[in-house]
């Protein structure tokens, strides 16, 4: 039986993915102070950004790894539509506790981008389940 590969919807959200994943990890990973700046927040040690900057480069390079050949990644596409789920959530939350001096652009932005990245990757996933998830005979 042939498989379905219904992963154009899937490869256009990889490649969002990824982009967004190597944006905000290089700013993370490279020039974390200016990124705090930017948010308006309270200075913080630069080595809890560092840290997850390079997470999130690994994520987007891996992202790229599995555009090019998705058949079974389901795992993967799994993992990253629920670490959107979950960072989104954990922005809803700072979003709702955020200081009056700290700039809300920087939280409402990437709330609304993890979240849309992670509904589309939960759709991606479900219309390309057959490629994700290859039935072995």
């Amino acid at each position: 039986m042939a498989e379905k590969n219904n992963t154009g919807l899937l490869k256009t959200v990889l490649i969002i993915y990824a982009i967004v994943c190597l944006v905000y990890g290089l700013g993370y990973l490279i020039v974390p102070d200016s990124v705090v700046k930017l948010s308006g927040g309270d200075p913080i040690f630069h080595g809890w950004l560092r840290w997850s900057g390079g997470i999130l480069v690994a994520l987007g390079i891996g992202s790229i790894l599995i555009f090019s050949n998705p058949k079974g990644q389901g795992i993967f596409v799994t993992t990253m539509a629920l670490g959107c789920l979950l960072a989104g959530i954990g922005l809803v939350i700072a979003w709702i506790t955020l200081p009056e001096e700290s700039s809300a652009w920087f939280t409402i932005l990437p709330t609304i981008v993890v979240l849309a990245l992670a509904c589309l990757l939960w759709w991606s996933r479900q219309q390309a389940k057959d490629v994700l998830y290859p039935k072995t005979e």
